[in-house]
């Protein structure tokens, strides 16, 4: 859009440089600006109305592998209940969360769900017993891991635009799906990377990492409790659950039952979101940043829980993996899906000609094993189920 565009607009249409100017005032110096982005691997013209994460979290939503996540499995698989999470509910909960800290540090709401939104992308059918099927098949080929399985999907996998394959994401998107990895120095608009190491995405990708552990923890524990697989007098052991529950006794000494466990579930939210708020502003004033490249450039995390905090979750997450995502129940059934998963993968590997046809394009960039795991990944829970009936009948 030229000047003389905008000039011929209503001032009641806001163009895409009046927001991120409303962005550059109303943020937080150490925030990342839409309008300092270091931009796309495909050089794209701006939008007139929309920021540069904006158009992201739009081409997030607007994906198929997005839509396929409501038919991925979180802890249950897809199906077996009405009110259980599933990797879509799972995402927008997340999103939900990043948003909500993001607001109160004064940071940029928007790359922080556009991040959070894609974070789930590449996850495989059968939650992360799934995972460690594909990453056990893909022993000697690379190994499967859901976070980097996110990035082909949204640099290679997706194809929606003529020009390039994939979403073509922001820089910073693509950082904030980066978990695990060294970073490298961010390009200068547009231009090519300066090879600075460094060790801290924004604080924005930080949240949306943080925001995830917050919702499952919390999401998990509330669906074990509504399918009978964790009781209530298991929870005394848990010092978070105990804290939470004293504050809703002392507010609310009336509740029981499934409608008291549902409140403790929202308290331990929200007592964790007020946790991660306080203590990261307290970082980030103690480090003394005052733009995002110097919060790149942190040894570590500004985002964070307390002490505290920390040491109850990691208590949480044991006892979930004990009395939950282990359960014979949870276990037992996500053990048959994956040898399906196991089932389906060699058939497709003796009989590459099985493979989609836009999948099959890649067999020669790829290789056979990372194509066919590129596909089974991709599946949901019920199509993967309904392509092993289907082949086991041929």
């Amino acid at each position: 859009m030229t000047k003389s565009d905008a000039a011929k607009l209503s001032p009641l249409i806001r163009t895409r440089a009046q927001l991120e100017e409303v962005e550059r005032q109303s943020l937080a110096g150490f925030a990342q600006k839409s309008g300092d982005s270091a931009g796309r691997v495909h050089r794209e013209s701006p939008h007139p109305h929309r920021t540069g994460y904006q158009r992201d979290r739009a081409r997030v939503i607007h994906s198929r592998a997005f839509r396929r996540l409501e038919y991925k499995t979180q802890v249950f698989l897809n199906g077996v209940g009405d009110h259980f999470r599933n990797r879509l509910t799972h995402t927008i909960e997340v999103a939900s969360v990043s948003r909500s800290i993001a607001r109160a540090l004064a940071l940029n709401e928007d790359l922080a769900e556009a991040i959070a939104l894609a974070h789930d992308l590449g996850h495989s059918p059968f939650g992360h017993s799934g995972e460690e099927m594909l990453d056990e098949l893909m022993k000697g080929h690379g190994g499967f891991e859901h976070n980097l399985q996110s990035l082909r999907i949204v640099e290679t996998i997706e194809q929606k635009y003529p020009r390039f394959a994939g979403l073509n994401l922001s820089f910073e998107v693509i950082e904030g799906l980066k978990k695990h990895a060294k970073f490298y120095d961010p390009p200068e608009k547009e231009g090519t990377p300066r090879g600075e190491i460094y060790h801290s995405p924004s604080l924005e990708a930080q949240i949306a990492n943080l925001a995830d552990e917050i919702t499952y923890y919390s999401h998990d524990l509330d669906d074990g409790l509504e399918a009978g697989l964790i009781q209530p007098a298991q929870l005394e052991e848990l010092e978070i659950w105990q804290t939470c529950l004293k504050l809703v006794r002392k507010q609310f000494p009336g509740l029981k039952g499934s409608a008291l466990h549902a409140y403790v579930i929202r308290c331990l939210i929200d007592y964790q979101v007020e946790d991660v708020i306080r203590t990261s502003a307290e970082s980030i004033e103690q480090s003394g940043v005052q733009s995002a490249e110097e919060v790149r450039r942190q040894p570590k995390p500004l985002i964070r829980y307390s002490t505290e905090l920390l040491q109850a979750n990691r208590q949480l997450r044991k006892f979930l993996y004990q009395n939950l995502y282990y359960h014979p129940r949870v276990a037992g059934a996500n053990q048959r899906a994956c040898e399906m998963l196991r089932d389906v993968f060699h058939i497709y590997l003796e009989k590459p000609v099985l493979l989609g046809k836009t999948t099959s394009l890649r067999l020669e960039t790829d290789g056979l094993h990372r194509t066919v795991c590129d596909y089974l990944s991709g599946m949901t829970d019920r199509y993967l189920i309904e392509e092993w009936t289907r082949l086991s009948r041929a």
